[in-house]
């Protein structure tokens, strides 16, 4: 295996978009912050979606322009359309991602139209993002699973990601956006659509609704995937994803990588400085095991 893997934290988008109460400008914004200073510098920072649909990724504008002045990090947002590409451009944003679905049933009840349908919201996006020299990411969701749907057959994941790739993204995020993979199938998974698109321009985006994730991914990672979606503190799940809980926690992520020798970059102790902060926003303590351990530790270590 390689000894260096990319990770991308999912915290401030994929993380808080599920939570009941929105976050502030101001904490997200400090929240990024702590977030790269720990080493992530990668961050997905929000969404340029309707309000009235996912309030808490509303004045993603504001969390991009907030963030402007951090220097050595990349910050990527979610565009649905056109209309949220301009957005998310007149904000600042250097790198924009467009999100397609494995299945008709979620696709329809994320974002109210087909999978066919999507994709042609998406060509536009792609186009303008071309001639402005802007990158796009890909993300698909239910690539193991579809809470509508059930079993997502592998290849049809592997033509979704042609399609995206044909079509200009540089990388394509795959998604058990409700944690029902394992890592037999992950690894089916993976090498039909490692056919169509090189393992190098692929991610992982697991959770951990079953606990599954960190196991796929060691998967995925045996199959020559080296980029990984996370979330600290394991935040998350998906308002349109019945049951879905929350996104691998980086901190495991990190623990388990570099106990295998594989270099992240992130430095633990603050990225759960940064986890625990926010998990204080929120009024709830991490999900991840790692940040529940080194807490507990740090506890008795003060007695």
């Amino acid at each position: 295996m390689s000894d260096q893997v990319r990770i991308i934290e999912m915290g401030p988008r994929d993380g808080l978009q599920n939570e009941k109460t929105p976050v502030s400008v101001e904490a997200r914004i400090a929240f990024v912050e702590a977030l790269v200073g720990a080493g992530l510098d990668t961050v997905e920072v929000g969404a340029f979606v309707s309000p009235k649909a996912i309030p808490q990724m509303a004045s993603s504008d504001a969390v991009l322009r907030g963030v402007s002045h951090i220097k050595g990090a990349e910050f990527h947002v979610l565009v649905p359309n056109e209309k949220g590409y301009d957005a998310a451009r007149a904000a600042g944003a250097k790198v924009v991602s467009v999100f397609a679905a494995a299945s008709e049933g979620f696709s329809r009840a994320n974002i109210n139209c087909t999978v066919a349908e999507s994709i042609e919201r998406f060509k536009p996006v792609l186009a303008r993002a071309k001639a402005d020299g802007v990158p796009v990411r890909g993300y698909i969701s239910c690539v193991l699973g579809c809470p509508f749907d059930g079993e997502i057959k592998p290849k049809a994941v592997a033509d979704l990601a042609s399609t995206l790739w044909d079509l200009g993204c540089y990388e394509i995020s795959l998604g058990d956006t409700i944690g029902v993979g394992t890592p037999s199938k992950a690894k089916d998974m993976l090498r039909a659509v490692s056919a169509n698109v090189p393992p190098a321009k692929l991610a992982m985006h697991f959770h951990d609704t079953y606990g599954q994730a960190l196991a796929n991914l060691y998967a995925g990672m045996e199959e020559g995937v080296r980029v990984i979606d996370s979330a600290a503190g394991g935040l998350g799940g998906c308002p349109y994803a019945p049951g879905a809980t929350g996104n691998v926690a980086t901190e495991d992520v990190v623990y388990m990588l570099e106990g295998m020798g594989v270099r992240t970059g992130v430095d633990m102790e603050k990225l759960l400085a940064a986890t625990n902060e926010m998990s204080g926003v929120l009024g709830k303590p991490p999900v991840s095991r790692v940040a529940s351990a080194l807490n507990a530790k740090k506890k008795r270590a003060a007695t």
